[in-house]
């Protein structure tokens, strides 16, 4: 028999043009929502979700068109705002009416949190996003959206392999390491996210509003990357200290055991980060 603290409990839920396969880790302690980015679904956070269910109750789920999240039609381009209300009705699918969320959220699954503690500040208890890939931030934008563009007319040109060298000039020019996933998305991430989730620009006033209960990270091994930027920039604009996480990119696949210490403790530090008895 499965402990409280490993088991699982998976389901799907329909949403405007989608239908979001969902996993929750755990059955006591407060809501943790994990929310992936890029090409990841839920199986990303495996062995983070795995620590963290010890005293949390871990959410997890699969991106729309990513994985297991169906789209309702043909693959369409990404946009963040739609993605930032999936967990909108996520939470409210699974989380009381009322009771606010921890939350963690990786690389574009950061950019759809950040809109939806705008939108939904009163759902929020804290919040830490982990390199977030807002490009428009930075001073060099348009030569990140080149690259980005780059990318998109490699694909369309060579394919998906070659379309991804060009992408890991964002990642110190490393290849993408291999992620724990459900399924391949890659070719759906290079068509229809990476170029809307690049152009998007956060709103940077509802954003500084709810800035207490949000602290921006990234990763040690990833400080010299392109990707790594523009949370530098967020956390600059917002008056705030970068958090630094164990590993790169990705780090909480390589260093479950560790990032989770980290988050637990960022996420106890924030005004909204401990919960009044």
């Amino acid at each position: 028999m499965n402990s409280p603290a490993s088991a699982t409990v998976t389901g799907r839920l329909p949403v405007p043009g989608a239908t979001l396969h969902h996993e929750v880790h755990g059955c006591a302690g407060p809501p943790l929502l994990l929310l992936a980015g890029g090409n990841s679904d839920a199986a990303v956070f495996a062995g983070l979700a795995a620590r963290l269910a010890t005293d949390h109750r871990v959410i997890s789920y699969d991106p729309r068109g990513n994985s297991r999240s169906t789209l309702d039609g043909p693959p369409v381009d990404q946009r963040v705002e739609e993605h930032a209300d999936d967990i909108r009705l996520l939470l409210d699918h699974l989380v009381p009416a009322g009771e606010p969320v921890r939350v963690f959220a990786s690389c574009s699954g950061g950019l759809a949190a950040l809109h939806f503690a705008g939108l939904h500040p009163e759902r929020v208890e804290a919040l830490v996003v982990h390199e977030p890939p807002a490009f428009r931030l930075l001073p060099d934008a348009d030569e990140q959206l080149r690259l980005v563009e780059s990318v998109e007319e490699t694909r369309r040109r060579e394919g998906t392999a070659a379309a991804m060298a060009v992408l890991a000039a964002l990642f110190g020019g490393r290849p993408a390491p291999p992620l724990p996933e459900e399924r391949d998305n890659t070719e759906f991430f290079l068509a229809h996210v990476l170029r809307p989730t690049a152009h998007h620009l956060p709103d940077l006033t509802t954003i500084a509003a709810v800035a207490a209960r949000i602290a921006v990270a990234g990763g040690r091994g990833s400080r010299e990357h392109t990707v790594h930027r523009p949370a530098r920039a967020l956390a600059a604009y917002l008056d705030q200290q970068l958090v630094e996480f164990p590993g790169g990119h990705v780090g909480y696949v390589k260093w479950p055991r560790e990032f989770a210490e980290v988050l637990r403790v960022t996420l106890g530090a924030l005004p909204r980060g401990r919960r009044e008895n």
